[in-house]
């Protein structure tokens, strides 16, 4: 069975991301199945695209979906901070930047690599399936504090120290070797009174492995740098995050854009003159409708935030 994945928060992408300079160009960092970049696509008519992914097999699902368009969309496959580091010489600057730091469906559903919990595929979690790391290797191999370290700082799971224990005891027997035996260990591991709940046990010990192994957070401080300063003058970029880890880097980054003054706090009177960088569209994160979450149960977490990038001041 194929699935599709719904892109969340579209209607409000193509609101705050409407395209204000001429012959306008969407780099999607995060092209997934293309659902974002179709939509943008059949918005604009004046709108081309590179879609960025790092993932071959789900590029290809998006060349398919988005071959209806022909040369208005072109595609690059590797990690977008590698893209924007090096970002051609020769390519316009890009009027628009969108970001949907999500996992798409297909990673949960078709690809294989154990990101769903409830099956039984190889414990592997990567994006980039030529990445070294898989989720097997920081299951067996990491120290039961390193391992209580990344559950509670990129999941922020409580039973961080207890899950840890109860890997390390269990990979003693056998090694993991399948995302439902890990799923397992781990709602053995939790206090009986919290394993029924809405959400599964496992979910944050999957969520931080997932981020482990792809160095999700890692990646982002310098991802998003790096777009900024190839966004055209007048531009706009717009990132979907879907949990606080992921937003409070991206809140912090656009609130700094946004200043004016850069001085140091203990400067009393401003010295650098400095004007903001760019101008925040979002005051707030956007959150899904009542009506999206109803539809689309997996967007209830997602927050866009989008700014717009200021002109340079010239002497």
């Amino acid at each position: 069975m194929e699935f599709v994945h719904t892109p969340v928060l579209l209607q409000e992408c193509l609101q705050f991301l409407v395209p204000e300079l001429p012959n306008p160009l969407l780099i999607d960092g995060t092209l997934g199945e293309g659902g974002h970049t179709e939509a943008f696509l059949r918005s604009f008519p004046q709108l081309r695209a590179i879609g960025i992914d790092a993932d071959p097999a789900i590029q290809e699902k998006a060349k398919v979906r988005l071959t209806p368009f022909g040369e208005r969309v072109r595609f690059f496959l590797g990690w977008s901070h590698d893209f924007f580091a090096a970002y051609p010489q020769h390519e316009a600057a890009p009027a628009l930047i969108l970001f949907d730091l999500g996992i798409s469906l297909f990673h949960y559903k078709e690809s294989g690599r154990g990101f769903s919990f409830s099956t039984d595929e190889p414990l592997d979690m990567r994006i980039n399936p030529t990445e070294p790391l898989t989720a097997a290797d920081i299951v067996n191999t990491y120290p039961e504090k390193k391992l209580a370290d990344m559950l509670y700082v990129f999941a922020e799971e409580r039973f961080s120290r207890v899950i840890a224990r109860v890997i390390v005891a269990e990979r003693q027997k056998a090694p993991f070797t399948t995302a439902r035996q890990l799923a397992e260990a781990v709602f053995s591991a939790v206090p009986a009174r919290f394993r029924h709940g809405a959400v599964h046990p496992a979910t944050k010990t999957f969520q931080a492995l997932r981020i482990a192994v792809n160095s999700e957070l890692d990646r982002l401080p310098s991802l998003l740098e790096n777009a900024f300063a190839c966004l055209a003058e007048g531009g706009k970029m717009g990132v979907i995050s879907f949990h606080s880890l992921e937003d409070h880097i991206v809140k912090c980054f656009f609130r700094d854009l946004a200043k004016a003054c850069i001085c140091p706090p203990e400067v009393p009177i401003c010295r650098c003159g400095g004007v903001p960088r760019a101008e925040l569209l979002t005051k707030k994160p956007v959150a899904p409708s009542d009506e999206e979450v109803a539809v689309n149960a997996p967007s209830r977490s997602a927050r866009l935030r989008v700014i717009k990038k200021c002109p340079m001041r010239r002497s």
